[in-house]
């Protein structure tokens, strides 16, 4: 049986685009042994993909904070034991970061991974036994699909199947209709205006949907809290583990939100869903799932209100 490491440690987004990474190679080779390293806070979400044999948490994030403490090392020998406690048949690292490659070199295996040009950090790809390049347009899943692709030596299959599902029950925040906002990003350009989330909670209201405001830091549940005010029928719900999440998306009627990880994971589990780009290039990271999907805006370009109402319409057209 073929042995597989997948290495795609973070972030949320990027975890749910290499989804169909382990799909794919559970279809085309059903006997293989596939693992996984992922930051530990990720884990979570690679445990909804029944294809993943093991998953190998890794905690860069937290042992960079605190270099000196020898708890941190001994985590991290136990990690490198645990990478290396048997060779791999392919190492398909799709992160393309010097950290990334760095892991891939500590298993043992042949390694795959972007060329220079394709890489984030183009040093990186001489840590590869075998690397691709990919044209600047082409969809991130596109590039992880076929890393693995070419490595493992079959086409990439037509159409998309992230293959998971959510593993907890849904959390009960409303009765009857909702859509999710997921308004908060990492960087703050990427945000779109809250006089248009409120007009757009204002729409929705009057369409009979309520909206949803999930929260991770004390600064975007405080932004949750200002756009709910906009609308009777807005709900700030508590802070909502990753299981709690991707339950409630799959009850959601359509998703709309920033370029982040979760709507991201809302196109995985095929829920219709708005992508708002403001200053990120949708090109090769709109949402792509197996349900309707559309987007709005581009770099220094964010769209109006009205203009993702009609996206919504577009995807969910029984909503408005």
């Amino acid at each position: 049986m073929p042995r597989i490491l997948l290495i795609k440690m973070s972030s949320l987004g990027d975890v749910v685009h290499n989804m169909p990474v382990a799909t794919d190679i559970r279809r085309q080779l059903p006997d293989a042994t596939i693992d996984w390293v992922v930051e530990e806070q990720y884990v979570p979400l690679v445990r909804m993909h029944p294809a993943v044999d093991r998953i190998l948490p890794i905690a860069l994030r937290r042992w960079r904070r605190n270099l000196f403490s020898g708890a941190n090392w001994r985590e991290f020998g136990d990690f490198r034991k645990q990478l290396r406690s048997a060779p791999y048949d392919a190492i398909i690292e799709t992160q393309g970061l010097l950290k990334s490659a760095f892991v891939a070199k500590l298993a043992h295996g042949l390694s795959y991974g972007f060329g220079p040009a394709t890489a984030r950090e183009p040093f990186a790809s001489r840590f590869y036994d075998t690397s691709f390049e990919f044209p600047p347009a082409a969809h991130k899943i596109f590039r992880y699909r076929s890393v693995a692709a070419n490595a493992l030596g079959y086409q990439v299959m037509t159409g998309i199947d992230y293959g998971i599902k959510p593993t907890g029950p849904k959390p009960g925040l409303v009765k009857g209709r909702y859509w999710i906002a997921f308004h908060s990003t990492a960087r703050a350009a990427k945000l779109w205006s809250e006089p248009d989330w409120n007009e757009l909670v204002r729409i929705m209201e009057a369409a009979g949907c309520a909206c949803i405001l999930p929260w991770g830091s004390e600064a975007e549940r405080q932004r949750s809290e200002r756009i709910a005010a906009a609308g009777s029928a807005a709900v700030v719900p508590p802070k909502l583990s990753i299981d709690e999440m991707s339950a409630l998306i799959a009850g959601a009627e359509f998703v709309v939100g920033v370029d982040t990880g979760f709507m991201h994971l809302a196109a995985a589990l095929t829920r219709p869903v708005v992508g708002i780009f403001c200053d990120s290039n949708p090109v090769d990271a709109c949402p792509v799932g197996p349900g309707p999907t559309a987007y709005r805006g581009q770099i220094g370009k964010p769209p109006a209100a009205r203009e993702v109402a009609d996206a919504i319409r577009e995807v969910a057209p029984g909503s408005l």
